[in-house]
């Protein structure tokens, strides 16, 4: 497709809010079916993006209110980005709230785990949440609490299911850091790269432990999460300063996904209703979804801010 001669080329984010704008370009021309990216329609865009009153235009002069792309309408991207006003706009466009799409997931039953489950009213028969998923919303809800917010710029992580600290420092050969290098590195964490790379905490938590890293990358090493993740299941990060998350899913003792997003909100068409579900949830909190999908019920941030059931030291670089 040709963007320029769509009529949306040089749109910015800011002018999805902007009706005059918008609808300047729609007089002069600008399909309204089309939009400034080649993957999603300007009704999509502004849902996720722009205020009702520019969804509402769009939506009054789009050939179907409810087209989809990548398995999903403009209503579920409002509901999905916490958009409850442009909700409202598609909805008294047209746009139909319980249409199937995402592995189960209409509109209107994602808005069921939102802060507005009476967006759409009261959903037909049978299209409620189920228990498992009213727990998971409930827990996703708990956890962010507990954990809390804090500076996790340049920390790597480690969730690991099904064993305990013990456990984990054996499996990765590490041997225990005394008091003294330990308080020398956490005082200038920079002052040498190579010792605070080596230094870890572990942690037991309900449904396993954590291991955490407040300066390095080292926990998020393929090497480190094949050891700890045999016979059972991995999830680490590192939280880049420069490039954001950067997670990897291990199982049995095998890389299963490299170089995720941890708590960026990406969803796609070919997810399962419990990742949608979870990557919903847990939007903005990284550390909070790593736990939530390797199982741990944290009761706190203590395993990542500092105060570890043990210290050790790792022996070895895990990235060969």
């Amino acid at each position: 497709m040709d963007l320029s001669s769509s009529g949306w080329s040089g749109i910015d984010c800011q002018d999805w809010t902007k009706l005059d704008v918008i609808r300047a370009r729609l007089d002069a021309g600008a399909d309204p079916d089309s939009g400034p990216h080649v993957w999603e329609s300007a009704l999509q865009t502004a849902a996720r993006e722009g205020s009702p009153e520019v969804v509402a235009e769009l939506a009054r002069r789009v050939t179907d209110v409810d087209a989809e792309s990548d398995g999903r309408t403009a209503l579920w991207d409002a509901v999905f980005e916490n958009r409850p006003g442009n909700a409202r706009a598609l909805v008294s466009a047209g746009a139909d709230p319980w249409r199937p799409m995402m592995s189960g997931w209409s509109p209107g039953r994602l808005s069921l785990v939102t802060r507005h489950p009476g967006l759409f009213g009261t959903p037909p028969g049978g299209v409620g949440l189920s228990a498992e998923e009213t727990a998971a919303v409930a827990e996703a809800r708990r956890l962010i609490t507990s954990l809390g917010s804090w500076d996790d710029d340049g920390m790597s992580l480690a969730c690991v299911a099904g064993i305990d600290a013990a456990e984990a420092a054996r499996r990765l050969a590490a041997v225990p850091a005394n008091e003294a290098e330990v308080e020398e590195i956490m005082e200038d964490p920079f002052a040498d790269m190579d010792a605070s790379l080596a230094l870890a905490g572990i942690t037991d938590v309900p449904g396993g432990c954590v291991l955490s890293q407040m300066c390095g990358y080292a926990l998020s090493a393929p090497g480190v999460g094949e050891r700890l993740s045999t016979g059972t299941v991995c999830y680490s990060m590192f939280a880049n300063p420069k490039s954001g998350n950067q997670g990897g899913v291990f199982r049995d003792g095998v890389t299963e996904d490299w170089d995720t997003h941890p708590g960026g909100g990406s969803v796609d068409s070919g997810m399962s209703a419990l990742e949608i579900l979870t990557t919903f949830l847990y939007q903005g909190h990284a550390v909070a979804y790593c736990c939530a999908r390797a199982g741990l019920r944290l009761p706190d941030a203590r395993a990542f801010t500092g105060n570890p059931d043990m210290w050790v030291r790792l022996p070895g670089d895990y990235w060969r």
